[in-house]
């Protein structure tokens, strides 16, 4: 027997939580909308405004390529986004949001909002700490570009 502990391992305790948070956040969204956490993603990103290419939200997002393709050809089928390919590099997809799209996005951003806050209460409303903890743990994970 071994004296792993699988509840005090720090991977697998980020990985339980965020799956609750994502779970916590995705019932509005889903039951609103009818859209996946991949879906989501996509369509939180292309809020910022411009056009953005799949390999630009599959690198913020950290979602693999494909999932990001399929959720954009699901999003663009339903309204909520266009596809393009760009005149530069037709390699590259640009992704943009339609008005349904951002109606979605201003339905949704006050109750991500009020959801975040939430979270923060659970913090005990001090959550600049936590916050700079993640961030510092996200950046040492981040994969590096090798020459």
């Amino acid at each position: 027997m071994t004296d792993f502990n699988l509840d005090a391992f720090l991977p697998y305790q980020l990985a339980v939580l965020s799956a609750r948070v994502s779970a916590g956040f995705s019932r509005h969204y889903r039951k609103a909308y009818g859209i996946s956490v991949a879906e989501w993603r996509v369509v939180a990103h292309l809020s910022r405004g411009d056009a953005v290419s799949v390999r630009e939200i599959h690198e913020r997002v950290d979602m693999d390529k494909p999932k990001v393709s399929r959720a954009a050809s699901r999003l663009e089928e339903a309204g909520y986004i266009t596809k393009t390919v760009n005149e530069t590099d037709r390699r590259l997809v640009e992704l943009k949001l339609t008005d349904k799209g951002r109606a979605m996005i201003d339905a949704l951003a006050p109750i991500a909002k009020a959801y975040e806050q939430e979270l923060v209460g659970a913090l005990g409303g001090d959550d600049g700490p936590f916050r700079d903890q993640v961030r510092r743990l996200g950046e040492a994970l981040k994969p590096r570009q090798t020459d």
